[in-house]
């Protein structure tokens, strides 16, 4: 009966990450009108627009070719697949053996080279500027993850996430200066890899700024639906992944237990909840740097992880 348990918590995981992508967006996007003194568009707006944007057919330029057609199914897929791996309210996925924290940044990866592609391929300034942009700020960006993944691989001995999760839910790894510099390192690259101020602005297009927004703004219709969804579910994921690696507490165990779902679910919303209002209120206090001043940003992440590194190698050794 296990392996009923692990297929049920992977089925009930993917309908609640699906559900939860779109209230993150609209969310946070209603708290951060709240906190400006806006009305604000209701939280479910995004699921309005995407369905309304699912009925168009997307217009394509002449000269595209088919990575235009192809790279938004590929963005949203790959965005999904990763989305899935990170573990929610109970742990023992079905696909729980492949939620390690570097397949799931190979994922990511993935997903942007091909919207990378798609921003290139028309041919357009915008599109190249946009796609050079988010390439050298992934440069900064990806070794800043495995440096942070490096860190639990030696606290944990693994970089799965379930066994990291139930490390940190039993209170055996303690309070660390490591852990603490590996979260703000995993918080600046969660903010450079969703475009989120003070990287990028998501509510703009201003052309000398644009990162993200410039790769897609020749999509449309469906496309642009696609690409919207991988948006939200990346955003999703990378909260989800905080939750889940220094806040994995109420999670569920694994195997079945109806009370212990209910409350890892309740857990879970709550923590989403409170990382949407912390993101909202960090978006609403600060304001957008210049896009020359990004590296700076990320370098300082890249070091945090490096340093976070050495510091738990030299007390292990100490020790």
């Amino acid at each position: 009966m296990d392996w009923l348990a692990a297929i049920l918590t992977q089925i009930l995981h993917l309908a609640l990450v699906l559900a939860a992508a779109p209230l993150v967006v609209g969310g946070i996007r209603w708290l951060k009108a709240r906190m400006q003194g806006r009305i604000g568009a209701s939280p479910l707006q995004p699921l309005r627009d995407f369905l309304k944007l699912l009925r168009k057919r997307p217009l394509l330029a002449e000269n595209a070719s088919w990575i235009s057609q192809a790279a938004p199914h590929a963005g949203a897929t790959l965005a999904l697949a990763a989305l899935v791996l990170v573990p929610s309210f109970a742990r023992g996925m079905a696909l729980a053996p492949l939620a390690d924290l570097v397949v799931i940044a190979g994922l990511l990866a993935a997903g942007r080279v091909a919207l990378a592609l798609a921003g290139m391929d028309v041919g357009t300034a915008f599109g190249g500027l946009g796609a050079s942009r988010e390439m050298s700020f992934a440069a900064l960006a990806e070794p800043a993850l495995l440096l942070v993944a490096l860190v639990l691989a030696m606290l944990a001995g693994s970089t799965g996430l379930e066994t990291v999760g139930a490390l940190f839910q039993e209170g055996s790894l303690g309070l660390r200066v490591s852990l603490g510099l590996a979260l703000v390192a995993l918080l600046a690259v969660a903010v450079a890899e969703n475009a989120r101020i003070p990287v990028d602005n998501p509510a703009t297009h201003l052309e000398l700024t644009m990162v993200h927004e410039a790769m897609i703004l020749e999509a449309s219709g469906r496309h642009l639906a696609l690409w919207e969804a991988a948006s939200a579910l990346r955003l999703t994921l990378w909260l989800a992944l905080v939750a889940a690696i220094f806040f994995p507490f109420g999670t569920a165990p694994a195997g079945f237990a109806l009370l212990g779902w209910v409350v890892g679910v309740a857990a879970w919303v709550a923590k989403m909840a409170l990382l949407c209002l912390a993101l909202a209120a960090f978006e609403s206090a600060i304001a957008k740097m210049r896009v020359f001043r990004v590296p700076e940003f990320l370098g300082a992440a890249l070091l945090l992880g490096l340093l976070a590194a050495l510091l738990l190698f030299l007390s292990t050794r100490l020790a």
